[in-house]
């Protein structure tokens, strides 16, 4: 019963865990407002050691379309330029010296249908992972109910986890929809 128990919190665990993911990943979409979250994921040289972003330089909101990164050495302006360039983020860096600053375009409507679809994409990614921990976690309780656990507490455990699996795939689309109708909204 221990055994059981334990396999469904890992289950669990790692369903929150593709929850996570669907969450960070949405983040990094553009919904034509300015968010940092698009650029803190980026890694720069820092005297020759890969460094994220946020840790060479201060990353800010100038207003409701415009990122602003100083970063805390001057120096340090061509290589997070370059590092932005590289990430293909469809926006272009403004360097003036002492800031690079990234004006977030308006989205077009053909963008928008782009962005809706990557975030689908990534809702599909997070049901895999829900489903492949269901997988997991069912091919343990199949196994412990041929070590004797009684049947019926096997399928009372498997019923559960198909509850518990639902409960996540629904928060999914949830998530999914909630981003969709933000994307869209003009």
């Amino acid at each position: 019963m221990e055994d059981i128990s334990k396999t469904m919190a890992e289950a669990s665990a790692q369903m929150e865990k593709a929850l996570e993911h669907l969450d960070h990943e949405l983040l990094k979409l553009r919904t034509g407002k300015a968010n940092t979250a698009i650029v803190t994921d980026l890694i720069v040289e820092y005297y020759g050691a890969p460094t994220p972003l946020p840790q060479v330089a201060n990353v800010q909101i100038a207003d409701a379309r415009t990122i602003v990164i100083q970063p805390w050495e001057r120096n340090m302006l061509g290589p997070i330029e370059r590092v932005l360039i590289n990430a293909n983020l469809g926006i272009t860096p403004a360097n003036d010296g002492e800031v690079i600053r990234l004006s977030v375009p308006p989205l077009t409507e053909e963008r928008r249908k782009d962005l809706v679809k990557k975030a689908k994409h990534s809702g599909e990614e997070s049901k895999v992972g829900v489903r492949t921990a269901r997988h997991k976690a069912l091919d343990h309780i199949k196994k412990a109910v041929k070590e004797g656990i009684p049947e019926d507490e096997g399928k009372r455990s498997e019923n559960e986890l198909q509850e518990m699996v639902n409960k996540y795939v629904e928060q999914i689309d949830k998530i999914v929809a909630t981003k969709e109708k933000e994307i869209m909204t003009v």
